[in-house]
C-alpha cells in the first residue's frame, strides 16, 4: 500500500495571499500569516481591519489550517518584571483577538528557555524566589485560557532551544490540549552546529505534543531561511520521522524569498518527502 505524502503549507504576509490562492485551495494547505507580528499592524487599527478584510475575502473557499505568528520582538515570556510581563500580555492578547476573527486555530509563540550553563538552571530558583516555568506560567495563564476559549492552539516554537526535551517538559507542564510544540527546522540545525541534536531528534522527542513545523534551510551559520535543498538540513531523515511519529503536524514554508515556494514543494515532491 502506497502511502500519500503530506501537503506542505506556507507562511506569507496578506499581500502574496492573491498570488498563492489557488495553490492553497486546492489542496486545502496549511496557512500561516505574517502580519501580525508587528505591534504597529496590532496598534492601527485601520490597518489591522483591513488585513483582517482581505484575509476573509482571500480566503473564501479555503478550508484548511489557518494560523499566524504571534509577536515575537521585545515580548519575553519568562519576564520577571510584571510591567514587561503586562506588555506581553497585551500583545498576545491581540494576536488571539486576530486568531478570533479569521478563525485562526494556531499561533505561533517563540520559545523563552533561553539561558547559560546546563539544562538544570531553569529549575533553579531565579532571585531566591521563582522558578523560570513559573514565570512562564504567570505571563500565560490567561492566553492559555484565551486560547482555549476560541480553540486556537498555541505552537512553542524552538529558538535557542539545545535541549529538546526541556521544551518539550515546557508544553506539557501547561496540561492543555491547546498548548503544543512547534518546530523550526532552520533554528533546530543551527543549535545542531553548536552541539544539540540534529532536527529529526526534536521531531521524535516532542512525538505526538508535535503539532507544527516551519520549514527552512540553513548552512547553520545563520537564520537564513533559504529555500529547500539549499542549504545543509538532511530533510529524509526528518521526514521520515514525522511519519514514524504520526502527528499530523502543519507543515510551513516559511522562506525568506516567497517566490521559492512552488520551487520548494516540488524539491519535496521530487524526492519523495511532501507534496
Amino acid at each position: 500500500m502506497t502511502t500519500q505524502l503530506p501537503y506542505v503549507g506556507a507562511a506569507m504576509p496578506t499581500d502574496k495571499l492573491e498570488s498563492y490562492r489557488d495553490w492553497l485551495i486546492e489542496n486545502q494547505r496549511d496557512l500561516e500569516i505574517q502580519d501580525f507580528i508587528s505591534p504597529f499592524v496590532l496598534d492601527n487599527s485601520t490597518e489591522r481591519d483591513g488585513k483582517i478584510q482581505l484575509i476573509k475575502s482571500m480566503l473564501d473557499g479555503y478550508s484548511g489550517r489557518l494560523g499566524i505568528h504571534a509577536p515575537f520582538w521585545n515580548v519575553p515570556m519568562a519576564a520577571m518584571d510584571p510591567k514587561i510581563r503586562a506588555v506581553v500580555q497585551e500583545r498576545f492578547t491581540q494576536a488571539l483577538d486576530v486568531c478570533a476573527e479569521i478563525g485562526a486555530t494556531h499561533m505561533v509563540v517563540h520559545s523563552p528557555l533561553m539561558f547559560l550553563g546546563a539544562p538544570d538552571s531553569i529549575s533553579k530558583p531565579m532571585m531566591g524566589r521563582i522558578t523560570l516555568f513559573e514565570l512562564i506560567h504567570d505571563t500565560m495563564e490567561d492566553m492559555v485560557k484565551q486560547a482555549e476559549s476560541i480553540q486556537c492552539t498555541l505552537v512553542i516554537e524552538n529558538i535557542f532551544d539545545k535541549y529538546p526535551l526541556l521544551l518539550t517538559d515546557l508544553v506539557k507542564s501547561f496540561d492543555s490540549q491547546f498548548v503544543r510544540q512547534s518546530l523550526d527546522t532552520g533554528h533546530a540545525y543551527i543549535n545542531y552546529v553548536e552541539g544539540a541534536p540534529p532536527p529529526d531528534y526534536y521531531v521524535r522527542e516532542a512525538g505526538s505534543l508535535l503539532a507544527h513545523l516551519h520549514l527552512q534551510d540553513t548552512d547553520g551559520y545563520s537564520d537564513r531561511h533559504w529555500s529547500i535543498g539549499d542549504g545543509k538540513i538532511d530533510w529524509k531523515s526528518l521526514f521520515d520521522e514525522i511519519a514514524i511519529q504520526g502527528a499530523n503536524p502543519r507543515l510551513i514554508l516559511e522562506l525568506k524569498n516567497n517566490d521559492d515556494i512552488l520551487d520548494a514543494t516540488q524539491w519535496l515532491n521530487d524526492r519523495g518527502l511532501a507534496q
